[in-house]
């Protein structure tokens, strides 16, 4: 019989469920074991490891190495909070011994110390928090920058999901009817989008909406899909912090009334197209990710092609971050995997079921390991 809530091991239960938010133990282990790792490479970027190989072995290259270490930690706080850190320290281990009179007293400072690291971890923790409300105002302003559902078009099925591997996401995606009908043609055409701008978290984001906003504003205009490429790999260059800040990015603008697919592809993982008859085709057309630096004068030239889709069509779109995930002994999930599961897919699928499919397949392999990069994929299945 459970313990009542009233009493006293009904509380600690209580306590315990809050705290642990309902995590077993071992999923507990793996988290830890998980943020060790993640803090660990953190802090031994900043480590000349060449530098203490050279000087030290054995016993003295592990002092050398856990004093590197230490000190990456430290320089990680304010000027402030370094000096209590060592103080904190020093009175953790301090000990003297004081006479009064004909007696001898030791005096122990860890009372102290102790106070001390409680006190940094008020302030660490205050700063965390402060810091995680304006990432999840943050989020939250990201979140509109995409579509919460996807446009409903005669004869497509379009599904989407992310999943940051912070708070906010360098990852973009999109699917819309383009404001503006070509003359030549009676229905506006669908343009699909999935980029991925390097690096991870807020500066990552901050660019990410800026190529949204760029691709928004070009595709309202006549321009056509070569066009808004050039347009984009222009803006995106202007800031890329000298290519170090470039975005990849697969752009698909199809026609309804034709069921024509144009596409060009900035250096992006090949989207992956499923005929109804089992083909796999790639779709690898189209140039360098967009911002890096020029080396000759002039604009990149981004070639596109076009696909005529048919009825039983899949189209399969992810970032890097999906077939690059890793499980907990460094192993990728790799695009054999991916392209196996997607020809495993039964006919007719909605495209939400292929998406759950796909993403679930990852969580399995992954497991308890932590994300290392921003995971996207859009499915686009043809139904007409």
């Amino acid at each position: 019989m459970p313990d009542a809530p009233g009493t006293k091991r009904g509380r600690l239960r209580l306590f315990w469920a809050r705290i642990t938010e309902g995590l077993k133990l071992e999923q507990l282990w793996n988290q830890f074991l998980s943020e060790a790792k993640a803090s660990y490479g953190l802090y031994s970027r900043e480590v000349d490891w060449d530098e203490i190989d050279r000087q030290s072995r054995g016993a003295r290259r592990v002092w050398r190495s856990a004093w590197a270490l230490f000190q990456a930690m430290l320089m990680k706080l304010s000027p402030a909070r370094r000096i209590l850190l060592l103080l904190a320290i020093a009175f953790l281990v301090i000990t003297f011994d004081v006479h009064w009179g004909k007696q001898e007293v030791a005096i122990q400072l860890s009372a102290f110390g102790s106070l001390i690291l409680f006190l940094l971890l008020a302030l660490e923790l205050a700063d965390r928090v402060a810091m995680k409300r304006d990432l999840e105002i943050a989020r939250e302003i990201q979140q509109r920058l995409v579509p919460e559902r996807a446009p409903t078009v005669a004869g497509f099925d379009i599904a989407f999901a992310t999943r940051p591997q912070n708070t906010v996401a360098g990852d973009y995606y999109d699917a819309f009817l383009r404001p503006l009908r070509e003359a030549s043609r009676d229905d506006p055409p669908l343009l699909i989008i999935v980029a991925d701008v390097a690096g991870k978290g807020v500066p990552a984001a901050l660019l990410m909406a800026t190529f949204q906003a760029s691709l928004r504003a070009l595709s309202a205009t006549p321009a056509t899909l070569e066009e808004m490429v050039t347009g984009l790999d222009r803006y995106t260059r202007a800031h890329s912090m000298d290519g170090r800040r470039f975005t990849t990015a697969f752009l698909a603008q199809i026609h309804p009334g034709t069921h024509e697919m144009q596409y060009t592809n900035a250096g992006h993982n090949a989207p992956l197209l499923r005929r109804r008859s089992g083909e796999i085709e790639r779709l690898s057309t189209g140039g360098p990710p967009f911002g890096l630096p020029l080396f000759t004068e002039g604009e990149v030239h981004y070639p596109s092609a076009t696909v005529d889709l048919r009825p039983g069509d899949l189209l399969v779109i992810f970032t890097d971050g999906l077939v690059e995930a890793v499980d907990q002994r460094g192993q990728e999930f790799g695009e054999p995997r991916l392209l196996a599961l997607i020809q495993s897919v039964p006919q007719p699928e909605r495209a939400a079921a292929t998406l759950e499919r796909v993403m679930k397949e990852v969580n399995t392999f992954v497991g308890p390991a932590r994300q290392h990069d921003d995971i996207t994929c859009l499915v686009v299945r043809f139904d007409a």
